[in-house]
């Protein structure tokens, strides 16, 4: 008789975009008349840029030829791409990262749930609360949580790092010291970020308790104020202590392309149950030869254009566009008198709900009202009840009416 593994079986009915899929796909066929906008999932509407499909299409004619087709590409990525990877986004801020450090993959959520691979069960997790999704998902899969509490919204096990308005949206040092530490900077869902100094005192922290950080920076290019960390490894000592995943998808477009990539220091280790020292490096370059074949090459060949100076140019438009469409959720909240924060290093606006409604009662409100769909914020944990994310990746048009909508709607 085949066995399942039964730590699925801990989890949620439905992914919370899933849901929202579901609830709005309902409503639109009882209502097909309805324009709906949706400023909910964070996926781009900018199209790719043109010097990033020159080059694709350079290489699509490459591998279209017998003298310069490619198979199997390396695992951790083709050197030309890392090479890039190292030079732009580490050299340029006094960052030392070595080639084979860096491991090229086809999404920072797939690294984010894969990852768990190289760490024992009994390990203890902490995430963030508010907290995207994935962190704790693959963690629940993995058998490192206990059961959920439906009264708590948690799950026994995990450490939750409360992150709301009460404390600035910085997550307090926990008394009870975690193995894993899951940091999202700027934040998802909230829009927020930690400055250096509050960084520093999680690099602190980890190096004192022999703990690791797992440092998501895939809005890094959206930060805009001095003083915001764009890598965890701009921090004296983190290389000891943090892996980094970083994307593509936002900064570039390539939700639909698929490229991310990953940084495992040399100098991170991990602990065997004897207490012998262990190259993290090492078992993440194991496991991805085992388990991943490559990023292919076309895509790796429009990554590489992303660093190019008229890749660089091209793309800071785009994310101006959407920086810009922050700018106008940020307004048009001000003027319905609504508590928000975040959208100035992020994408994203993470609003205080209005009149003590809960986070599912205004994203139906708002559908059904403003024919707009947003992201309830207790969807990424109890913390984030009360709230509600909307995100800056729609296109200017349907933004502004978005906005229009909301404003006429919240004349409470």
């Amino acid at each position: 008789m085949i066995k399942v593994n039964e730590n699925f079986l801990k989890m949620q009915d439905s992914y919370l975009f899933s849901t929202i899929a579901k609830k709005v796909a309902k409503y639109q066929k009882e209502n097909p008349d309805k324009k709906i906008i949706k400023l909910g999932i964070g996926d781009v509407t900018r199209p790719i840029v043109p010097k990033v499909l020159e080059q694709m299409h350079e290489a699509v004619d490459e591998v279209g030829k017998s003298e310069t087709f490619r198979g199997y590409g390396p695992e951790q990525g083709y050197e030309f791409l890392r090479e890039a990877i190292v030079k732009n986004d580490y050299e340029k801020r006094g960052i030392k990262i070595d080639l084979d450090e860096v491991f090229v993959s086809d999404g920072a959520k797939c690294d984010c749930g894969n990852i768990v691979d190289l760490f024992g069960t009994n390990n203890k997790v902490a995430i963030t609360d508010p907290v995207y999704p994935v962190y704790l998902d693959t963690n629940i899969m993995s058998g490192r949580t206990g059961k959920y509490d439906e009264k708590t919204g948690k799950y026994e096990g995990i450490i939750y790092l409360p992150c709301t308005a009460e404390n600035n949206f910085v997550p307090e040092l926990p008394k009870k010291v975690p193995d894993m530490i899951y940091l999202c900077f700027p934040n998802n869902p909230t829009g927020t970020v930690l400055k250096k100094e509050e960084l520093a005192k999680w690099v602190k922290y980890a190096k004192e308790n022999k703990s690791i950080i797992l440092f998501d920076s895939a809005y890094e290019a959206f930060i805009s104020e001095e003083d915001v960390p764009h890598s965890i490894y701009e921090i004296e000592g983190a290389k000891e202590v943090a892996i980094e995943f970083r994307s593509f998808s936002k900064t570039a477009g390539f939700t639909g392309i698929r490229c991310a990539y990953t940084v495992v220091p040399k100098e991170l280790k991990g602990y065997t149950e004897n207490g012998e020292e262990i190259s993290l490096n090492k078992l993440w370059n194991r496991r991805q030869c085992t388990k991943f074949n490559g990023v292919s090459y076309i895509t790796q060949k429009g990554a590489e254009a992303v660093y190019s100076e008229e890749g660089q140019k091209e793309i800071k438009e785009n994310i101006k566009y959407y920086m810009e469409n922050a700018k106008i959720i940020r307004e048009g909240l001000d003027e319905a008198g609504i508590k928000y924060y975040g959208g100035i290093n992020s994408p994203y606006v993470w609003l205080k709900v209005p009149n003590n409604m809960k986070s599912w009662d205004f994203f139906d409100l708002l559908l059904e009202k403003a024919n707009v769909v947003g992201t309830p914020g207790v969807g990424f944990g109890p913390s984030g009840e009360g709230y509600f994310r909307l995100t800056a990746f729609g296109n200017r048009e349907n933004t502004e009416e978005a906005m229009r909508r909301i404003k006429n709607t919240l004349q409470f």
